[in-house]
Parts: structure tokens; C-alpha cells; sequence
């Protein structure tokens, strides 16, 4: 949009050049020789080429986002509203089931498959064996949370809690942490629990919009009656290292998994087998997604390297970024020592929202974090946090 509004300021600026060659218009055909063209393109060109030559991806990227959008909103789409919780809910896409599941809580999750921020909450309800539903929630029209005032993913819906029925926890990190407290004591309820994590606005600098954001969101909340067994420094660290793979890490993923226009569209194409797309979207819709997808991501792949000042060859951060994560192990097995930790989850859920990819197969390449990644598979399809015992003892 700001390319294009560019481009109309270019037009404004110009008036007394298109009001002399409108002049030369033939009034009565209304068309204008192609000498005038050229020349109106070329002088255009010339004053504000930083509009026609350094926004033109941009303007890929947005007439593509329409296509997209366009596409999406001529097909129907094979969910079912109903009316199971207020305002609308969707009948899920997947239902992931526990036998040994004791956490009383009866979930769902609204995500992208293949978001980073999502996959770190599927890795914590895996790793803990807790059931849920799962809604695919459609990247374009957001259908699925549309009675949500809060429109992006994940949103996780725990039924059968609070005054109105339901209550809705938002951003990844307050529903990771939320859920660690409640696990720690199932007597304090998620209700209480998440008025300790309230939201705040602050002013932005440089604009009249207000941020909205979580102070406390990676801190566990721990009752009177409990003493936690970790140490206030393993606490510090455990938090340090979910902020970097909040605020680091991630932005590392998209300019490597869209670095090229093959990666881009291969990328996609493991968005499709990974989201079951072929069951969730028609076939229109899937091919629409994955090569006008493709085609817009690689455009912001790179807009997002410039923004994060990450190096041309962003595998080279990429790299570092898995180095540095074997670093902060230290020599132990876990970041929590012998069990994950919440900054072992959030950084495996990362990665694997790109584990299909090429740059996932070049970072296991070209650094040391495979053992790691490895293990934590291990625990987490095997759901062994639900078979631990947690990190604190009754006073």
C-alpha cells in the first residue's frame, strides 16, 4: 500500500506533465500517440524510480496476497460452523487423544500447521500428554476465529472454565507458561491463573498506535503452598533463552525456508503434506496456495532479511543461530538439565515448522544440534512429561 501510494504522489507532482500531454489527447478517439506514453514513463521513472524500481516487489507481494485472498473466498471451504461455544466454533480438523491424559482440561487449538509460534504449544501438549482438538485455522480468510476479537494464531480454548463457558488464552508464550503453572497445581484455577499474565498498552514510538503486550508472559506463577526445586538461576536462564528464541531464532526461519524461489515453492509443498492440505482444501485452492504463496513469501523472505540485518547468505545466521543453541547447553542433555524445559520446547516446536525443509536439513548439516533435536523428539512423541514428575514440592 505504500507503493502504491507512492506512486500516486509521483502522479500529483507531475500534473503540469500529464495536463500538457493530455492536451495532445484526440478528443474525439480519446488515445494518445505512443511517443507520449514513453515519454510520461520515462520522466516518471527518472524523478521517482525509488517508486517503480525498489516497490515493485512489494506490489508483487500485494497483488498476490489478493490473488490468494480472492481465490480462497470463490471456493468453499469443507469446515462446518456450528455453535458449540460462543460466538462461532469450528468442528475440529484433527483430535489428538491421550489414554493417560490426567489433566482434566478439555482444549482446543486454533493454529497454522506450520507456524513456529503454534508448533511450540502442540510440542508442550505432546510432550505432557495432554488431549486436544485442533482447528486449521484458513491463513487467508480467518473464518475459523472469526468470533475472536483477537485475530491472530494460536488461540487455545479451554471449555468448561469461567463465567461464560470457555476461556480463550492468547500468544504462544502466555498459553506455554499458563499451562506449566497449572500443571505445577491443579488447585489454583486457570481462570486465577491467567488474570496473573494481564495485557497492557503501551505507546509506540514515532506513532499514535498502542502495542498491546504480556510484561510477566515468561514467567510461572507458583502458589504460597508451593516451593519450586529449581534454582532462581535456572528460572533466569530458562526465561533468557525463551525470550531468544522469541525474538532471535525465529526471525532466522522465513529468510532461510523462502531464500529461493525453488526453496519458497518446495517449502510450500511440504506446508501441503504437513497441513494435509489435500483434506482440509480443494485442489484449487492447494495449488493456488502453494505457487502464488510460494512466489509472494520468497519477495518477503527477503524484505525480512533487510529488516532483521541478517547477512546475504542467511544460511550464515541461520548456522549461528543452531550453534549458539548448543552452546547454551552447556554439555547437558536438556536445557532444563536431565528433562526439557520450556525453552527446550519452544525451540524444538521452532524448528520443527521448518523440519521439512532445506534449510532444516543445512543447519543439522552444518552444526551440532541434530543429538539435541533428536532426544527431544524421543520425549516429545512420547509424551514423557506427563510420566515425570514436575519441578516442585509442597511446603
Amino acid at each position: 500500500m505504500a507503493a502504491l501510494r507512492r506512486f500516486g504522489q509521483a502522479t500529483f507532482q507531475n500534473r503540469p506533465l500529464f495536463s500538457s500531454i493530455l492536451k495532445q489527447c484526440d478528443v474525439k478517439t480519446g488515445t494518445l500517440q505512443k511517443s507520449y506514453f514513453s515519454n510520461i514513463f520515462k520522466q516518471i521513472t527518472t524523478k521517482h524510480s525509488y517508486v517503480l524500481r525498489r516497490k515493485w516487489k512489494v506490489l508483487a507481494c500485494v497483488i498476490g496476497t489478493g490473488t490468494v485472498g480472492a481465490l480462497f473466498l470463490s471456493e468453499k471451504q469443507k469446515y462446518i460452523l456450528n455453535a458449540e461455544f460462543p460466538g462461532q466454533s469450528i468442528a475440529p480438523t484433527k483430535q489428538v487423544h491421550f489414554d493417560d491424559d490426567n489433566s482434566g482440561l478439555k482444549l482446543t487449538l486454533f493454529q497454522f500447521v506450520t507456524c513456529p509460534f503454534c508448533c511450540k504449544v502442540r510440542a508442550m501438549l505432546n510432550y505432557n500428554g495432554i488431549s486436544h482438538d485442533i482447528v486449521e485455522v484458513n491463513s487467508i480468510t480467518r473464518e475459523e476465529i472469526k468470533w475472536s476479537e483477537y485475530k491472530k494464531v494460536p488461540i487455545l480454548v479451554v471449555e468448561g472454565v469461567g463465567e461464560e463457558g470457555y476461556l480463550q488464552v492468547n500468544d504462544s508464550t502466555v498459553i506455554m507458561s499458563l499451562l506449566e503453572s497449572y500443571l505445577n497445581d491443579k488447585t489454583v484455577s486457570l481462570e486465577k491463573l491467567l488474570s496473573y499474565y494481564p495485557t497492557i498498552e503501551k505507546p509506540t514510538v514515532g506513532s499514535k498506535k498502542k502495542t498491546k503486550e504480556v510484561p510477566h508472559k515468561n514467567h510461572l506463577m507458583f502458589p504460597e503452598n508451593l516451593e519450586d526445586k529449581k534454582t532462581p538461576e535456572e528460572r533466569a536462564e530458562e526465561r533468557k533463552i525463551r525470550i531468544w528464541v522469541d525474538t532471535v531464532f525465529v526471525h532466522l526461519i522465513s529468510p532461510n525456508v523462502y531464500r529461493t524461489m525453488s526453496e519458497s515453492l518446495d517449502t510450500f509443498r511440504w506446508f501441503s503434506e504437513a497441513g494435509d492440505w489435500e483434506t482440509n482444501f480443494s485442489t484449487f485452492q492447494r495449488m493456488s496456495i502453494i505457487y502464488i504463496g510460494g512466489f509472494v513469501m520468497y519477495f518477503v523472505g527477503k524484505k525480512l532479511r533487510r529488516k532483521y540485518n541478517l547477512q546475504k547468505d542467511v544460511r550464515e545466521d541461520l548456522y549461528e543461530g543452531g550453534s549458539s543453541w548448543v552452546r547454551f547447553l552447556k554439555g547437558r542433555q536438556f536445557m532444563g538439565g536431565d528433562k526439557p524445559n520450556l525453552a527446550d520446547l519452544s525451540m524444538y516446536g521452532m524448528l520443527t515448522a521448518m523440519e521439512g525443509t532445506e534449510a532444516f536439513q543445512d543447519l543439522t548439516s552444518h552444526t551440532q544440534i541434530m543429538p539435541w533435536f533428536d532426544r527431544m523428539k524421543k520425549m516429545v512423541q512420547g509424551h514423557q512429561g506427563a510420566k515425570m514428575a514436575r519441578d516442585v514440592t509442597r511446603k
